[in-house]
């Protein structure tokens, strides 16, 4: 009698393999082929000097005498160093003219900050005819130089009573870093996403609180360069405070540099003394302001 057997199956006990081991990062070595680009580095060396060498006459002349400047040449280091320049040009007023510089420049950021931003986020979410057209008078704008209006501009100055006031430089100044800034702010706020606008409708949020909590949040790159270029073209406006004002007191930096030139000569190491203290202030505000100032002009916006 023959008996079967049964054969039970083995099962095969299969094991993972152990995971191999990171391998470390690679760093590019230079091959055997490539070389340095000598050609490059020469050219960045040739436009560090360009940069710095106009730099270096500038600050290097605040400490030279008046009577020095012209036969020591305007790079040579001072053999006479002085700290008067400083000194005479505050004597000069300089103080005041960059206090009414900085009123001027803070009250044009504040009127294109919130012009620019309102009109920006109805242009953006409105999207009627209205709209579009005050988008496109407002693009007409940037063809527009001030020099072309500048008649009109007057007599309106002279019409409203504002002729000879710090007022009389704000509200030409301001109305002419409108376009540029409304075109930038649109930009900005057209990235924000459309779920997010719809999530605050849901939430209950009006216009205001939507405004306020959602597009200025996350406009502050893009507001961060409305604020500074308006800021940069009411500091360095020379035009409307030429035209608009007449009083010394009402003398803005611009201006002030006129105290600066005699009949018959011109103090130069003064002179450049009051350009680099003008400097100071926009280069604080700048060194503060500098990664949002980039982001905004590289179209990212607030994200």
């Amino acid at each position: 009698m023959n008996t079967l057997q049964e054969h039970t199956p083995v099962k095969e006990h299969r094991t993972t393999p152990p995971p191999r081991p990171r391998r470390p990062a690679r760093t590019r070595h230079r091959g055997v082929g490539e070389r340095p680009n000598t050609l490059g580095g020469l050219g960045a060396l040739a436009w560090l000097a360009v940069v710095a060498l106009p730099l270096y006459a500038l600050v290097i002349a605040t400490f030279q005498r008046g009577e020095n400047y012209v036969p020591e040449g305007p790079l040579a280091p001072p053999s006479d160093p002085t700290l008067g320049n400083y000194a005479t040009a505050v004597d000069k007023g300089l103080l005041g003219f960059i206090g009414n510089t900085a009123l001027v420049t803070a009250a044009v950021v504040a009127l294109v900050v919130v012009l620019a931003a309102t009109t920006s986020f109805a242009i953006v979410r409105s999207r009627t005819r209205i709209t579009d057209a005050a988008f496109r008078v407002f693009l007409l704008g940037l063809a527009i130089p001030a020099q072309a209006v500048i008649i009109p501009v007057y007599v309106i100055i002279v019409r409203l009573e504002l002729y000879d006031t710090l007022t009389a430089i704000v509200l030409p100044t301001a109305a002419f870093a409108l376009p540029v800034c409304v075109l930038i702010l649109v930009g900005s706020m057209r990235d924000i996403s459309e779920e997010l606008y719809e999530a605050m409708a849901l939430d209950g949020a009006g216009s205001i609180r939507t405004f306020l909590r959602l597009v200025v949040p996350m406009s502050r790159s893009a507001l961060s360069t409305v604020a500074i270029y308006s800021a940069l073209q009411a500091w360095n406006g020379f035009l409307f405070p030429l035209i608009l004002t007449q009083s010394a007191d009402r003398r803005v930096i611009t201006m002030g540099l006129y105290e600066f030139q005699g009949e018959y000569r011109v103090d130069v190491p003064g002179l450049l003394t009051a350009v680099v203290l003008s400097t100071v202030p926009l280069f604080i505000v700048y060194l503060v302001a500098r990664r949002s100032l980039a982001d905004g002009l590289m179209g990212v916006g607030g994200k």
